[in-house]
């Protein structure tokens, strides 16, 4: 009979060790799928704002971005910068984690 005790409770344990195993998995598995949703990219483009609105215009197609941290950007208001920002295209954001002042281009005479 003890024997059978012991048994009942080594499977039961083995169980319980396989369901968390797998609840871990499922837990890192959701921040693939945030990151992959919303890649890093480099984006060049103009800063514009609008009382306390900030945006982000790009060179590449002209779109405007709403920008989920506006204090990154605080002082280059106007400016035409280079942003490493994650883009989530379905909601039309980006978060800004760096920015970089460019050089303006030089007009021909």
């Amino acid at each position: 009979m003890k024997k059978l005790w012991i048994l009942i409770f080594a499977v039961c344990l083995a169980f319980s060790m396989t369901a968390m195993a797998q609840e871990m998995g499922k837990s890192c598995d959701m921040g693939k799928d945030k990151a992959a949703a919303a890649p890093l990219k480099t984006l060049k483009g103009t800063v514009k704002a609008e009382g306390d609105k900030v945006t982000f215009v790009s060179d590449a197609d002209q779109k405007s971005w709403d920008v989920m941290n506006p204090e990154t950007l605080k002082g280059h208001e106007g400016h035409h910068v280079q942003l490493s920002a994650h883009v989530y295209a379905d909601k039309n954001q980006i978060h800004v984690m760096s920015v970089k002042m460019l050089k303006k281009a030089s007009s021909a005479m």
